[in-house]
């Protein structure tokens, strides 16, 4: 019999997303409340992970050993109170206070876990071993050049986003039999609905990734261009690099489309699925118009979505959720300006593993 978790554990886990992220704080909630408790954990097993290859003064043993033991410790096979006991004291104090907060409350966020069914319990194990394996190798490769091509940011993007896709597609599933009987299109198409919200998210930051020493572009998209990434300046007005820009803009965009698709096979009367995944889309295709104006910014607040740009999109999904045709009207309403490429929705051979 499954043991119910408590409701210290319920409100710490509410009360810790609203200081771990604005974005997820503000969607989750408009999940079913069986999915918003699932949802809400997932995400807070994967910033425990991001958490530690983030931290800046652990070395790369450090966080090849933490990492092996955070997927034992969400696999039942090892105690969150020992993981925390000895994560917590070595953390960098460059790390948010939240995320600080949150390893040391990493065994009220495990019982969570382990409260759940066979399959969310699996699904979310599984996303956490992918992503957490994935991202220790890709820390390994930080540098200023960029990744290789696209199909290494695609791999990228599969491992910090795309399994979080999958992961929802499973719980959506297991949520409801009306949904599961898409379960192979929706599968398909999760892995590309993460990578668009990445994508936007990477295009996002590449000045802030500059700073501290990353850099998450394709090096042989630019330099067909004949801009090599070495040479990123903030500030630079280079058309090569540009053009570059725009390239990716236009596959982010793709990939956004292809989210949209995941969105609408969710059944109309699921409002609030509905909402958790039209929201993100909303905020990622303005800012991805918001990218496509500026080319040339120098910094992520520059392009930046408002609050009044968050509160229309809010409302307007709001009140066109349960229509296909007026989403769909809205969407291409605001990506009418974005490059256009020919795009071929890619799927990760990663994303079959089990």
């Amino acid at each position: 019999m499954q043991k119910l978790p408590s409701t210290q554990d319920l409100d710490y886990q509410e009360r810790i997303l609203q200081g771990v992220s604005r974005t997820f704080a503000l969607t989750i909630p408009q999940l079913p409340e069986q999915l918003r408790t699932v949802v809400g954990n997932g995400y807070l097993l994967c910033r425990i992970a991001d958490t530690i290859e983030d931290d800046a003064t652990l070395s790369t043993e450090q966080k090849r050993n933490f990492t092996d033991q955070f997927i034992l410790v969400v696999e039942g096979e090892e105690t969150a109170a020992d993981f925390a006991e000895r994560l917590s004291p070595i953390l960098s104090d460059q790390t948010l206070e939240a995320e600080r907060d949150l390893i040391k409350q990493t065994e009220r966020v495990i019982r969570i876990t382990h409260s759940f069914n066979d399959n969310q319990k699996h699904a979310l194990a599984r996303c956490v071993r992918i992503m957490a394996k994935g991202m220790a190798d890709y820390q390994e490769k930080e540098t200023l050049n960029g990744l290789p091509d696209q199909a290494a940011m695609d791999d990228y993007c599969y491992y910090v986003a795309g399994v979080v896709g999958e992961m929802l597609a499973e719980l959506f599933c297991d949520f409801s039999p009306d949904i599961n009987a898409h379960h192979k299109e929706l599968m398909e198409l999760s892995v590309s609905f993460g990578q668009g919200l990445q994508m936007t998210n990477i295009l996002k930051d590449i000045w802030d990734d500059h700073r501290r020493g990353a850099c998450w572009l394709p090096q042989e998209t630019f330099l067909k261009y004949g801009f090599p990434l070495s040479e990123l300046q903030p500030g630079q007005k280079n058309p090569a690099f540009e053009k570059g820009l725009g390239e990716l803009i236009a596959i982010a965009k793709g990939h956004l489309e292809n989210a949209l698709r995941f969105t609408l096979l969710i059944p109309r009367y699921e409002k609030g699925i509905r909402k958790f995944c039209l929201w993100a889309i909303g905020m990622a295709i303005l800012t991805l118009d918001q990218i496509n104006k500026n080319r040339g910014f120098s910094c992520s607040s520059d392009v930046k979505i408002t609050r009044r740009q968050v509160k229309t999109t809010i409302a307007l999904t709001n009140m066109f959720v349960s229509s296909d045709k007026l989403l769909k009207l809205l969407f291409y309403s605001v990506a009418k300006g974005l490059p256009e490429i020919q795009f071929r929705e890619k799927i990760s051979v990663e994303s079959q593993s089990t």
